[in-house]
């Protein structure tokens, strides 16, 4: 009894436990990269805004330049790649401890099988917003890419 309990654990040993990509990319995920987004862009950016309200909302701009006639430009680029690896392990192992009389024997036996997948994705997100000569929001757009 205490032989077959024994080899039964010992079976089951070899088993792994596999986690999926969407619960590795979960595990990875950084919150402040969400802080800049399509949906907050179009939310709670408005014509009329001054610059202190947008700085608020969307934090600070990567470029701030001027156009033709020196009103403010602030331009916002974010690029982003996202690398997902998904593996898993399986296997059975088996160990055999015996005893008899003066012989004592160990036999083992194993299978393993190795499978994984990698994903590569890049993102831009490019809003320009761009200031009347009182500093306020007179117009902004925004262009995003998934390749």
């Amino acid at each position: 009894m205490l032989r077959a309990s024994l080899l039964c654990c010992l079976s089951l040993s070899g088993c792994a436990l596999t986690t999926s990509a969407p619960e590795h990319r979960a595990a990875v995920t950084d919150a402040a990269a969400e802080h800049l987004t399509l949906g907050r862009v179009q939310k709670e950016i408005r014509v009329g805004m001054g610059g202190a309200e947008v700085a608020a909302v969307l934090g600070s701009p990567n470029i701030v330049t001027t156009d033709e006639q020196r009103r403010e430009v602030w331009i916002y680029d974010r690029f982003a790649t996202e690398s997902v690896r998904s593996a898993s392990q399986g296997g059975i192992a088996a160990l055999i401890l015996g005893s008899s009389g003066n012989f004592a024997g160990v036999a083992g036996a194993g299978h393993s099988q190795d499978s994984g997948a990698v994903s590569h994705t890049q993102r831009t997100f490019t809003v320009v917003i761009k200031f009347d000569t009182d500093s306020r929001v007179r117009d902004f757009s925004y262009r995003t890419a998934r390749f």
